[in-house]
């Protein structure tokens, strides 16, 4: 009990304030325990990191799942998922994932490795759904859309050539969200996203 709530505050903390800037001590602090408590389950700071990024990733798929069981079409889908990571991020003023990368190089390594996995299956599906319901066009390349869109998304988290503040960075996943639809999308397909796009927006307001 108390090792999961260590590891859920942690996560929720990294991703707020960013994986270097938060403190064993910011940690006790913030569950009103003692740092001493923490190093009872975690033996470093590292340790602790390592293990957050597991539960951010599994907090993820279970979010991805629980849209995909509602039934969405394609694009409807994938708004829905931006809207998930958008929230997940909403109080950190810089990317998690590029100081993640910069500081716990290893750590970004494995997380990166499981991301893969866990995004390729979540685009190809969304492809494949697309292309059946007449919203993707019929002969597009998959693999290759998947691969394109990966760069695309985790670059605006991880390089330093985009803005690492978290406002631009949503607003730039938002952007490459709709060059990715728009390059793959039937007339049909465009009509869903123009209509998307003006929902996400007025859920901004």
């Amino acid at each position: 009990m108390i090792r999961e709530k260590i590891l859920h505050k942690s996560a929720d903390m990294f991703l707020s304030y960013g994986f270097k800037s938060v403190t064993m001590d910011d940690i006790a602090n913030e569950i009103g325990i003692s740092k001493k408590t923490i190093y009872k389950y975690f033996s470093n700071k590292m340790e602790l990191v390592d293990a957050s990024t597991i539960v951010v990733q599994q907090t993820i798929d279970i979010a991805i799942i629980q849209i995909q069981e509602r039934n969405l079409n394609a694009i409807e889908e994938n708004f829905a998922i931006k809207t998930v990571f958008k929230n997940m991020f909403k109080k950190a003023k810089t990317s998690p994932m590029f100081q993640l990368k910069k500081y716990y190089p290893k750590t970004y390594a494995k997380l990166m490795e499981a991301e893969i996995c866990s995004f390729s299956d979540c685009v190809m599906n969304n492809l494949v759904k697309g292309i059946k319901n007449k919203l993707y066009r019929s002969k597009i390349d998959k693999e290759m859309v998947m691969k394109f869109y990966f760069t695309l998304v985790f670059g605006a988290y991880e390089n330093d050539l985009f803005s690492l503040e978290m406002k631009d960075i949503l607003k730039t996943e938002l952007e490459i969200l709709e060059y990715h639809t728009r390059a793959i999308s039937t007339n049909y397909g465009v009509e869903i996203l123009e209509q998307e796009l003006i929902n996400y927006k007025n859920n901004q307001l």
